[in-house]
């Protein structure tokens, strides 16, 4: 089987992604609610397309600021749905803006996106999947698993002999206490 490792390292979308990215630990919120608003959108389309419309992502939600992302109405909404540097999709542009008022909730129970993770730290993927189907939307069991290991959470996200791998170790992620 075919491993992001085989292909990606030369990209040159894929590459800096695989390489200084994908795996390794995020401790700020705004960066974790990045990656969980890029996960969600690839839902049914390839990477590659998420890591090209990166830039309209972030511009599109603010910088990714959740705060500014919460606050959004209807108005930002059909902006959303019209704006084709992003992924058009109804479903995950209303996850994106339900998340984001959940992270503030998050922010108050636990101090945030990071110390809520950190604080149901260690789980094996099915009680993360079904903690976050408890708390957010749009995140079954791909999203929710591959947001955790691009994120340090959860193992995976390279083979051991790839070369990222020793970098990622040497950051101390989360899955490698557990």
């Amino acid at each position: 089987m075919s491993s992001y490792c085989d292909f990606a390292p030369d990209h040159p979308v894929h590459g800096p992604y695989h390489d200084d990215e994908y795996g390794f630990p995020i401790t700020d919120d705004n960066a974790l609610f990045e990656r969980l608003v890029l996960e969600i959108n690839q839902a049914g389309l390839s990477w590659l397309t998420i890591l090209n419309k990166r830039d309209g992502f972030k511009q599109a939600y603010a910088g990714f600021d959740i705060d500014a992302v919460a606050a959004f109405d209807a108005g930002d909404r059909e902006r959303l749905l019209s704006d084709p540097g992003i992924i058009r999709n109804r479903l995950k542009v209303d996850a994106a803006i339900h998340n984001a008022r959940v992270l503030q909730g998050l922010r108050e129970s636990h101090g945030g996106f990071g110390a809520w993770l950190d604080a149901h730290h260690p789980l094996d993927k099915a009680g993360w999947v079904k903690l976050f189907r408890k708390t957010f939307k749009f995140t079954g069991g791909e999203i929710t698993g591959e947001f955790l290991m691009s994120t340090g959470y959860l193992p995976g996200a390279h083979r051991e002999d790839c070369p990222v791998q020793a970098r990622i170790r040497a950051t101390g992620p989360r899955w490698q206490g557990a």
